[in-house]
């Protein structure tokens, strides 16, 4: 039975040349679990926001969107508003009110529902979800998992008979964002709630989904169970590169058969089709130590003169040249640690140091004129103009390094997330910083541009720029960092290469190093894993008896 029945749908918003949906034809059943993904600026959320009245963008739409039979225009407002449920993609956005347990009760409340009949539900759903610890505590004391959970928790106390999703776990660090999937493949299996998601992060959820949608240019590309889509994306790379590290192994190995999507499934690739007498590749060979470009001695931090301390003790030091990357989870202190590097907020004690010079003796704006730069995580407030040739042309970055011509005429709120990055950061280099901060840089970009960015960073070392990087994104910090670290309770506890770092931890890591590991040593990207496939060559098979 259909729950959405989509037939012929085009969008285009007004005054774009280019339509952002072409002629999407899908029937989503009762009781799927589907993910939708495609590469930036595709027309995922576009589409997603066609199947909810209430977010559905204003321009040229034609086509139809059915739920059940009739047409979203033909809901009443009650239907329309709870049977339709919608988590979007930034927390904050969606939270409303001061406190948790207000949050809750918000749709419910508008719902008209009996107090009784509220107090059942609220208290069903806390505690389904494990949430009774933060029930009275302040929506903006929640980490960004926390928010995230609580919108999930606030949209399902309506009941509603489908769930969409528009990229859930674009803030969450690798841990929280698996177990977000995990409650929604339960949630799938426990009640029978129908889910459409739009992800980037792919590895956890194409596993569990029963269908896997693919979108190209406002199209519908491919529609099907995850094994046979990702077959027929062999010979589309720019899409096969944000598939589960398994699939893209084996594809890259040229693996004729099924293809594995989970962890377990890669190992048991690996352990049937190929030797391992090579364990490992040879280590490159280390840099010379150069003078540090960032510094951190014995840093304590807190907002509130009787709050608690955000940094403890922060040590640790970066290099001259080197792109660093900090990883950890939401609240651990990775974006306060950028923000007093900064010289945006002010620690209680220790010393911050630039370039061998202590932070404080930076004087009238000099940290900022060819020495300091940062790309804040909402990246939207560094944009004052009405495209993206003014933002340039305002910060004299006429010429900037990278590709963007195509981007110059648009306003900056209608790029992409993806985009947005990329703008924003043309606009910080203009100032043309030895010293580059980004807070969450690739929130918001697919796989392809992903790897984009990365060379992008590259050629910023080579060009003698020292880069520190806050992120949640384990795959693309072991493509692109010299060095690793982890931040964990305001402190860092550990700093290393990305073979050494990721190598050493059993979840915060890459897919590649957990399929490999026990087979290979150091293997932490798909690169890495590939070469060694090659070089040990495939087994011999068993001979028939």
């Amino acid at each position: 039975m259909a729950v959405f029945d989509i037939a012929h749908l085009n969008f285009s918003y007004p005054e774009c040349p280019a339509p952002a949906l072409q002629d999407i034809s899908l029937q989503l059943k009762q009781g799927e679990f589907a993910v939708l993904c495609g590469a930036t600026g595709s027309g995922k959320s576009t589409f997603l926001r066609m199947l909810k009245r209430e977010l559905t963008p204003l321009g040229d739409i034609s086509g139809e969107v059915q739920f059940h039979g009739k047409p979203l225009s033909a809901l009443d407002d009650r239907t329309a508003a709870s049977a339709i449920g919608f988590v979007m993609q930034k927390p904050e956005q969606q939270i409303v009110t001061d406190k948790v347990w207000h949050e809750l009760a918000f749709g419910l409340e508008n719902l008209h529902l009996p107090q009784r009949e509220m107090q059942r539900r609220i208290a069903e759903i806390v505690s389904y979800f494990g949430i009774g610890d933060w029930y009275h505590r302040e929506t903006a004391d929640l980490s960004g998992g926390q928010k995230q959970l609580l919108n999930l928790a606030a949209v399902l106390a309506m009941q509603p008979e489908v769930l969409i999703l528009d990229e859930p776990t674009a803030q969450l660090d690798p841990i929280a964002a698996a177990e977000f999937i995990t409650t929604l493949h339960r949630l799938c299996e426990d009640t029978g709630l129908t889910i459409l998601m739009a992800e980037h992060r792919l590895e956890e959820a194409v596993p569990v989904c029963d269908r896997l949608l693919v979108m190209e240019h406002g199209r519908l590309l491919l529609n099907g169970e995850p094994r046979k889509v990702l077959a027929a994306l062999s010979e589309k790379p720019e899409l096969l590169c944000a598939m589960p590290a398994a699939a893209r192994l084996a594809c890259e190995l040229s693996h004729e058969g099924d293809c594995p999507l989970t962890v377990r499934e890669g190992r048991r690739f690996l352990h049937e089709n190929f030797n391992n007498s090579v364990r490992s590749l040879p280590l490159p060979e280390t840099a010379p130590t150069s003078a540090a470009a960032l510094q951190f001695k014995d840093v304590w931090l807190r907002y509130e003169k009787q709050g608690a301390d955000i940094l403890r003790g922060m040590a640790f030091s970066v290099q001259t040249g080197e792109i660093f990357c900090i990883l950890g989870s939401n609240g651990s202190g990775k974006s306060t640690t950028l923000r007093a590097a900064a010289a945006l907020q002010k620690p209680c004690s220790g010393e911050i140091r630039v370039f061998g010079k202590p932070l404080k003796t930076y004087k009238n704006q000099s940290l900022y004129r060819e020495c300091l730069a940062m790309l804040p995580q909402d990246v939207q407030t560094v944009f004052l103009r009405n495209t993206v040739r003014e933002e340039l042309q305002e910060c004299g970055a006429s010429d900037p390094p990278f590709p963007m011509e195509h981007l110059l005429d648009l306003h900056p709120y209608d790029l992409s997330g993806g985009e947005q990055q990329i703008a924003a950061l043309a606009k910080v280099l203009a100032a043309n910083p030895r010293l580059l901060l980004l807070d969450e840089p690739t929130k918001g970009m697919d796989a392809a541009m992903k790897l984009q960015f990365a060379d992008i960073l590259r050629n910023l070392k080579a060009d003698g720029k020292t880069v520190v990087i806050v992120t949640h994104d384990v795959e693309f910090a072991a493509i692109c960092a010299d060095r690793c670290a982890m931040c964990f309770d305001g402190q860092i506890t550990a700093v290393g290469t990305p073979g050494e770092f990721f190598a050493g931890n059993n979840f915060y890591t890459t897919a590649v190093s957990r399929i490999t590991r026990g087979f290979f040593d150091g293997a932490v990207t798909l690169e890495q894993a590939a070469a060694l496939c090659r070089t040990n060559g495939r087994k011999e098979a068993a001979p028939c008896l």
